[in-house]
């Protein structure tokens, strides 16, 4: 598409329902206020497939979440929607011991075809309940793909991957990009474990997901007017980690820094450090930093919920410390 023809993220999003469910009849959706579509993404998708193939349901995540377990092991292809990753306590039984294991505890007779859309991301005065980004929570749950899009792109192009493979996938969209525009190849599907350097450095590496990926994008163009050159890697899936590609980027930089809005406490950013310490010791010249929100719950409020947040200046503040 054309830059005048770009779409936002909500709409890539939509498009590339109505792709799939028109090529496969055994791809249903699943979850609640389907219709109405709370951010855009599902709205009118029942009137075009029908109550068969969007199902609206109860208030109940244990429920549709364990429904869409049962329906993807006797062959269908479940969509299911949980409006806020907040909400997967409710249903962490069915993910995590249920969703995650079957295939491997029926010795691979057992294909688990079933997708889990789910919003994160802080910032517009949701709240503490309604904030939360658990994707490196969810990143420690072997069996599970966990990836997180951070354009109308990647979004789309994730959910198309999705919903071909074998094994459940989570796709943690944040709620704040829903509006980012951008163009779309609409024939592409984004390949899981495949990361890409979206600004190229030589300086320092800097790694971001999501929203903070823009957040990373700034601050680089800050730290360029100082003159460090950094190189912004968003690798889009967080479990399989595109490890090969951060490895090779430090061999430029030897230095590195992730942002990310995730726990301050065995989160995605301490994976991608752990991984680099553990295995890519030596091209290191400096210690490697993390810049997340601090070990507490979001405050409540927009104005609050912005400076919990990691931003820009803390970025750059944090990138120049390492070249004092």
């Amino acid at each position: 598409m054309s830059e005048g023809n770009a779409v936002t993220i909500s709409e890539a999003l939509r498009a590339a329902h109505i792709e799939i469910m028109q090529r496969d009849e055994r791809v249903v959706l699943i979850g609640e206020d389907l219709s109405m579509g709370v951010f855009g993404v599902t709205t009118g998708l029942d009137l075009m497939f029908g109550s068969d193939r969007v199902i609206n349901t109860p208030i109940s995540e244990t429920a549709f979440v364990g429904m869409a377990l049962g329906a993807a092991m006797t062959g269908l292809r479940p969509i299911v929607e949980i409006m806020f990753c907040d909400f997967m306590g409710v249903c962490f039984d069915q993910i995590m011991n249920q969703i995650a294991k079957a295939h491997f505890l029926s010795y691979g007779r057992l294909d688990i075809p079933l997708v889990i859309r789910t919003t994160m991301g802080a910032g517009d005065g949701s709240g503490a309940m309604h904030s939360q980004s658990l994707h490196g929570l969810l990143q420690q749950i072997p069996g599970l793909v966990v990836a997180c899009p951070a354009t109308p792109q990647d979004a789309a192009g994730m959910l198309r991957a999705a919903s071909k493979t074998k094994t459940p996938v989570v796709l943690m969209e944040n709620k704040n990009l829903y509006q980012l525009k951008g163009n779309v190849d609409e024939c592409v599907e984004v390949p899981f474990g495949q990361g890409h350097i979206v600004r190229g450095g030589a300086d320092i590496t800097l790694v971001a997901v999501s929203a903070m990926r823009q957040v990373a994008l700034d601050a680089a163009e800050v730290l360029k007017t100082q003159n460090i050159d950094a190189e912004v890697i968003d690798p889009r899936t967080i479990s399989p980690l595109d490890t090969k590609l951060i490895a090779n980027s430090l061999k430029k930089t030897g230095k590195l820094a992730v942002i990310d809005e995730g726990s301050a406490i065995a989160g995605f950013a301490d994976h991608v450090i752990s991984f680099v310490a553990e295995n890519h010791f030596t091209l290191l010249n400096d210690c490697p930093r993390k810049i997340v929100p601090p070990h507490i719950p979001v405050p409540y409020g927009a104005g609050a919920e912005q400076s919990w947040l990691p931003d820009v200046d803390t970025v750059v503040d944090v990138v120049r410390s390492m070249f004092k």
